[in-house]
């Protein structure tokens, strides 16, 4: 079976997700389209040599509907030769992507494609494309399915997180996302998004907090009580009679943000990297994909984690960064304790909570800041893993060239 390598990795800068946000005056495919634009100048590739774009989109409707993934290769000039494919596995989708391109290469049926995701969240709100899982009652009490915010919480109570836990992880994120930024460390792969007059509207992540402290995110009220009362943390004693009550401990500034943006991987075999004179820096290792039971969705991380582990004959001391997305802080605390992680390996410049999740694009983005990361402390190995809704989870490993 051949490798499956990576030859490069560009991304936008993440906007706010909110009407007020840098990006919202930019739409999702001027977003996609434009990293496609500097992924094919930064290694002049003749694009009609790429055969697919794999694109992750959560909410494919409005200015994300109709196959983004083809609409943003004409929009980009690429060559009319390149298919294109958007898909959805919910927050995991922008590395779900990367993993079936890998796969596709591995298999000798395709030898160069392009994976990532987009996500607009400022302009087309989150679940907007509806569904049974958010708003079937029939499906959501047969199933047990929660909120993903009650989710957060029912899993800081199973593991016994306090309030200050999770608050002190999330000052962590923003402490290391902070000097992560001006250090410089995310600038060589950020691609900044322009108006159409040239001028500059983002060219680096915008919802980092410069004075963020304990005391404020102590003063923020909780988040997700009130979708708990409306039937859902019921919902959830009902399955995990063994608790009391949901303690309701995520807030705004403990859980990630909505967020907007775009990243790109590019991925290929060894002999159409040599033939097109790209250089390979990294390789993809292995993935996993697996589920858990739904009400208790965030786990599904975990397992995830161990499948890819178990398929590259690797234990959790073979890896030597982690990035794990924080979409609550219960989700990255139990995982690294779970794994037994320390923090000089773990989520080292700050994660969702502090950058923001622009849900589609987030995997191809935190596989993007590890293998620069992995780059930069001449490290081997890394391995990126993401929880998503109904308990799925998505793991990749990848190893610096």
């Amino acid at each position: 079976m051949k490798e499956a390598y990576i030859y490069d990795a560009v991304r936008t800068p993440r906007g706010r997700g909110k009407a007020s946000g840098a990006l919202y005056e930019v739409r999702p495919i001027q977003l996609l389209a434009t990293v496609l634009k500097a992924l094919a100048k930064r290694n002049n590739l003749d694009t009609s040599q790429v055969e697919d774009l794999l694109i992750g989109c959560v909410t494919p409707t409005d200015d994300q509907g109709a196959n983004i993934a083809k609409a943003a290769l004409l929009y980009a000039g690429w060559s009319h030769q390149v298919s294109g494919m958007q898909l959805n596995r919910f927050c995991t989708s922008g590395l779900e992507a990367v993993n079936l391109a890998a796969t596709k290469i591995r298999s000798g049926w395709e030898d160069l494609i392009v994976a990532g995701g987009v996500e607009s969240m400022s302009r087309v709100q989150m679940i907007k494309d509806a569904g049974p899982l958010m708003f079937d009652p029939d499906v959501i009490n047969s199933i047990g399915y929660l909120p993903m915010g009650v989710a957060g919480d029912l899993m800081a109570t199973l593991e016994g997180y306090t309030r200050a836990q999770v608050d002190a992880f999330a000052l962590r994120s923003q402490q290391c996302a902070l000097k992560a930024q001006a250090a410089g460390y995310f600038e060589a792969s950020i691609v900044p998004i322009h108006d159409i007059n040239g001028m500059m509207i983002l060219d680096k992540d915008e919802s980092l907090y410069d004075d963020c402290t304990m005391e404020q995110l102590t003063a923020l009220p909780v988040s997700f009580e009130g979708f708990g009362s409306l039937g859902f943390d019921s919902i959830a004693l009902k399955k995990y009679a063994n608790i009391e009550r949901i303690q309701h401990v995520h807030t705004a500034g403990n859980s990630s943000g909505f967020a907007d943006g775009a990243a790109l991987v590019l991925l290929g075999s060894k002999e159409k990297g040599e033939a097109m004179g790209l250089k390979p820096r990294a390789r993809i290792v292995s993935e996993g994909t697996n589920s858990t039971e739904p009400t208790k969705m965030l786990y599904g991380a975990i397992p995830a984690a161990e499948k890819a582990l178990q398929r590259a004959g690797l234990v959790a001391s073979d890896i030597d960064l982690w990035e794990v997305n924080e979409a609550f802080a219960a989700v990255a605390l139990y995982f690294q304790q779970y794994f037994k992680i320390s923090d000089d390996a773990f989520n080292v410049n700050g994660g969702s909570i502090a950058l923001g999740h622009p849900l589609g694009a987030t995997g191809a983005m935190l596989l993007n800041t590890v293998l620069d990361e992995l780059e930069r402390r001449n490290l081997r190995r890394g391995l990126i893993a993401i929880p998503a809704g109904a308990g799925m989870g998505v793991a990749t490993i990848i190893e610096r060239l």
